[in-house]
C-alpha cells in the first residue's frame, strides 16, 4: 500500500489496473450505478460501481470510512482529474466511520470556528480547512532552504529555562524536579550564544507567552522562525537577509503549495527588491499629519497605526510590506543596540505585512561592557544574567537577527480573520484541548 497510486496521479495510468486508498469523501447513488469519491492527501478520485453485488457490499459504508480500491483507470473528463476507477474491488480498512461534525464533502466548510477547533483532527480533513497548513509547511520549507543557501546552521534550543529574565513576568512556570523553571518565551539568548559557535544560525520551534490576550491575533503558544547571524554592520544587514527569506518563503509556497493557493484563491505578495522603510519618528509624523490621530510621543505603534501605515505603503509604493525602523529604546529589550547617532532610538525594526506586525528584529549588543551598562541603566542585576553575559566576555562579533511568527504569516497570506484558523490545536487564554 505504500506504493499505491495517489488520486492526482490517476490520469497517468489510464488503461492500467491500479490501487488507490483514502477516505470515503462522498457517495452518490443513481438507479443502476453508484459513485464513490475517495480523498487522499493529493486530492479526489472517483470510483464507479455498476455490479449489483459491489453496490450492495458498499451500501452501508458511511462517509469518512477508510477504503482500499483496486480497479482499472479509465479516462473520463467529467471525473476529478479526468480519470476514474472502473471494475473496482473495494475493501474497508477501518470500521464504519462515525459522522463528522459537519459535511466534509461540501465546497465550503459550514461550521463555526469553535466547532472546527473542538473537532480539529476530523474537521481539518476538509480540503479548504487543510489548505492553510499546506501553505504553512511550504513557508517553513522556504525559510529553511533560503537560510541554508546563505550558510546558516539549523539549531534546536531548550524550551525549558531556569529563569524568566528576558521579558518579565509573562511566562509559564513549571515544576522541574522540585525546583521552579519556565517555558521559554524565545530562543533569543541561546541563538545569540551560538552565533559565537556557528556565526549563522536558524531555528523553527515553539515559544510560549503567558500574556492574557484574548484577541484574534494572539496565542499562548506559537511557532517562531528565528535567525541570528554575526559580522554585520548594523540592523540594515539583517533587513536585507530578512527580505531574501520572505521572498524565499513566497517562492516556496508558489512551488510547493500551488493547489492550496488556488483552492483558497490566495494572492501571493510580490516582495520588492528593496522593501520600503520608514523611521519610527517619520512614521509618527506621517500618522499625525494624515491619519486624524497624533501618536507622537508614544513609544510604540498601535494596531490601527500599523494598518494605516500598511495602506500607505500599498498606495505609495505598491508594496504589501513596510519596514518601520528605529523603535524607541524604552520599548525594546535591553540587549538591543541603540542607534549611535540617536541613542534614544534603536537599531531595530518591525516588518509590517498587510496591516499587521509580522517580524521583529534588529542589531544586538555584542560587547560585555555594553551589556553591563545597559542593565545598570535599567536597574537590572547582572547576576541574574550571568550565564548569558559570559558569552560576551569571551568575544562576540557584531550580530543581529529576527523572528517571524509562522501562524501570523500564514493568516495574512490566506486572509484569515483569526489566527486560530492557521494554528494546529491552538493554545490560548481559554483553550487547552484538544
Amino acid at each position: 500500500m505504500i506504493s499505491r497510486t495517489l488520486a492526482a496521479d490517476l490520469p497517468r495510468h489510464v488503461g492500467e489496473r491500479t490501487r488507490i486508498a483514502g477516505w470515503l469523501h462522498r457517495r452518490r447513488e443513481l438507479k443502476s450505478v453508484t459513485f464513490l469519491v475517495l480523498r487522499d492527501r493529493s486530492g479526489l478520485a472517483q470510483v464507479v460501481l455498476t455490479e449489483p453485488s459491489a453496490i450492495a457490499a458498499t451500501a452501508g459504508l458511511p462517509e469518512e470510512t477508510v477504503l482500499d480500491v483496486v480497479g482499472t483507470v479509465t479516462a473520463n473528463p467529467q471525473a476529478p482529474g479526468g480519470a476514474e476507477l472502473t471494475e473496482p474491488t473495494v475493501t474497508a480498512l477501518s470500521d464504519p466511520a462515525k459522522p463528522p461534525p459537519f459535511d466534509l464533502y461540501r465546497p465550503a466548510a459550514r461550521a463555526t470556528l469553535p466547532t472546527v477547533l473542538d473537532h480539529a483532527s476530523v474537521a481539518l480533513r476538509h480540503p479548504k480547512l487543510r489548505a492553510p497548513f499546506e501553505i504553512s509547511a511550504a513557508s517553513v520549507a522556504g525559510f529553511r532552504a533560503t537560510l541554508d543557501e546563505l550558510g546558516f546552521t539549523e539549531i534546536q534550543t531548550p524550551k525549558i529555562v531556569e529563569s524568566a529574565t528576558e521579558s518579565g513576568a509573562n511566562v509559564f512556570g513549571i515544576d522541574y524536579f522540585g525546583r521552579p523553571a519556565y517555558l521559554a518565551q524565545s530562543p533569543q539568548f541561546f541563538k545569540q550564544a551560538v552565533v559565537g559557535v556557528f556565526e549563522r544560525v536558524h531555528e523553527v520551534g515553539p515559544v510560549f507567552r503567558a500574556e492574557p490576550h484574548d484577541t484574534t491575533r494572539h496565542l499562548a503558544q506559537y511557532t517562531s522562525l528565528d535567525a541570528e547571524f554575526g559580522y554585520i554592520t548594523d540592523h540594515r544587514d539583517v533587513m536585507v537577509v530578512l527580505r531574501d527569506v520572505i521572498a524565499g518563503m513566497v517562492a516556496s509556497v508558489a512551488a510547493r503549495a500551488a493547489a492550496a493557493v488556488e483552492l483558497l484563491d490566495v494572492t501571493l505578495p510580490v516582495v520588492p527588491q528593496a522593501i520600503p522603510q520608514l523611521h519610527f519618528a517619520e512614521a509618527q509624523e506621517l500618522l499625525a499629519a494624515n491619519s486624524g490621530e497624533d501618536p507622537r510621543g508614544e513609544p510604540d505603534l498601535a494596531p490601527a497605526h500599523e494598518r494605516w501605515l500598511s495602506e500607505w505603503a500599498a498606495r505609495e509604493h505598491g508594496s504589501d510590506f513596510l519596514f518601520v525602523t528605529g523603535y524607541p529604546m524604552v520599548k525594546r529589550p535591553f540587549y538591543t543596540h541603540p542607534d549611535p547617532a540617536r541613542p534614544a532610538y534603536s537599531n531595530s525594526f518591525d516588518l509590517l505585512f498587510r496591516g499587521l506586525e509580522l517580524v521583529t528584529g534588529g542589531q544586538r549588543l555584542h560587547r560585555y561592557s555594553d551589556y553591563l551598562a545597559a542593565l545598570a541603566a535599567r536597574g537590572g542585576n547582572p547576576a541574574a544574567y550571568e550565564s548569558y553575559l559570559s558569552t560576551f566576555a569571551h568575544g562576540m562579533p557584531p550580530h543581529g537577527g529576527f523572528a517571524i511568527g509562522l501562524e501570523r504569516w500564514t493568516a495574512r497570506l490566506v486572509g484569515a480573520s483569526n489566527i486560530r484558523e492557521t494554528t494546529l490545536f491552538p493554545r490560548d487564554l481559554n483553550r487547552l484541548s484538544p
